[in-house]
């Protein structure tokens, strides 16, 4: 059954890869978040602090982030599914576009499968509340085109992040107690029709290159601007914000 082969994977051998997971790739600068156990380059001169004002919306037991934590996010750089190199700064309007950004766990989780149908099906809605929706999964681009091929995904609005550069500065989790273990993730037996159809061309073929980014999880967060209205962190696999929840709160937020 697809919905539990790629739970396997973490046993599989991985394969071996060079010093850089990606040398076709185009190279960012390295961002290190403070907390990161990834990387080990210095935030140039930016730094996240707890003890600060906070204005996202205050739901789904958000986690602190400080008011530059856009700043921080927008050096980034991600990748198209086509492979070109863009940063987040430049993926929505940075003075008063709303975003819906979604980080997937990565382009192998059948899970995630489910939550792009999801997206997928949602994006009418956002877009017609004026909001840009914007789904990045762990994963080279090769990664990202599968899964948009076989879902099928639109890939004006899906990126890769091969190196987790933008899970590590919002600090979303990462382990195996959290990706197999952690309660939250038996939230997804309740959805078990809606995750056999999503992945209904499922194949294991989409999982990254890198083995232990299967251990990744993802989160949601809305944006105006650089302003952060909502912020969620997925507790485990599957575990995934309401849609009709982060619909709402675009809705509610006032017009410039």
């Amino acid at each position: 059954m697809a919905v539990v082969s790629a739970q396997t994977l973490l046993f599989q051998q991985p394969r071996a890869l060079p010093s850089s997971s990606h040398p076709s790739l185009p190279q960012f600068p390295a961002i290190h978040h403070p907390s990161s156990p990834f990387s080990s380059i210095n935030l140039r001169s930016k730094k996240l602090t707890k003890k600060s004002s906070l204005r996202f919306v205050a739901r789904a037991s958000p986690s602190e982030f400080s008011d530059g934590i856009s700043e921080i996010l927008g050096d980034v750089g991600v990748f198209t599914a086509a492979g070109e190199p863009v940063l987040f700064k430049d993926l929505w309007d940075q003075k008063e576009g709303m975003a819906v950004v979604a980080l997937l766990r990565h382009f192998g989780c059948p899970c995630c499968w489910e939550l792009a149908s999801a997206l997928k099906e949602s994006k009418p809605s956002f877009e017609s509340a004026g909001v840009k929706l914007i789904a990045v999964g762990v994963g080279s681009p090769d990664k990202a085109r599968i899964l948009a091929q076989r879902l099928p995904f639109p890939l004006d609005c899906l990126y890769a992040d091969p190196d987790r550069k933008a899970y590590d500065v919002l600090g979303l989790y990462y382990g195996f107690g959290r990706t197999f273990f952690n309660p939250a993730s038996a939230k997804v037996f309740s959805r078990f029709e809606t995750l056999q159809k999503a992945v209904k061309n499922y194949t294991v073929e989409a999982t990254p290159y890198d083995r232990g980014s299967v251990l990744q999880q993802g989160g949601m967060f809305v944006f105006k601007g650089k302003q952060l209205l909502y912020a969620r962190k997925d507790e485990g696999t599957g575990d995934h914000a309401p849609l009709d929840e982060i619909l709402d709160i675009c809705c509610k937020v006032p017009a410039a």
